[in-house]
């Protein structure tokens, strides 16, 4: 038997995996949640997120869902506090919401860091369509959110 065979088909494997683990989820929360160490509520809870705030979804099992939040905390939820809203939150210190999606357009509104935005396109280039809670929409670029 060749010896090679096994490092290459483990090699190919890892790769294929990989490639398919490299396409992000994101949900966002429909409640205010704690997150747990471990999927489960015998676990120790470590932090608690808001209703609305965009996580990456790590992996799926069970009634319960491993995310990333946008600050690298990672942690499980149960799979019923997200839903399939898309929303983001601001990343950079402030930033202008444009009534078009190109630099140099009028802004439509500002908004702070932290600020969570509905995500009500797909991004367009370099900018996102948003809608803020009071109602304001337009785009954003997309180097100053996180979510999407």
């Amino acid at each position: 038997m060749n010896r090679q065979a096994p490092l290459l088909l483990s090699g190919t494997l890892a790769l294929l995996t990989a490639t398919s683990a490299s396409a992000l989820e994101y949900k966002s929360l429909v409640d205010n949640a704690i997150v747990y160490d471990a999927c489960s509520t015998k676990a120790r809870p470590v932090f608690i997120l808001r209703h609305g705030t965009p996580v990456e979804v790590i992996v799926s099992v069970d009634k319960w869902v491993k995310i990333r939040e946008q600050g690298g905390g990672l942690g499980c939820l149960p799979s019923e506090t997200l839903g399939n809203t898309r929303q983001v939150i601001v990343t950079a210190s402030s930033a202008d919401v444009l009534q078009k999606p190109e630099q140099g357009a009028p802004a439509a509104f500002s908004v702070a860091k932290d600020v969570i935005l509905e995500a009500i396109d797909k991004p367009d280039g370099a900018w996102l369509k948003v809608r803020h809670s009071g109602g304001q929409s337009g785009y954003i670029p997309l180097k100053s959110v996180w979510g999407i």
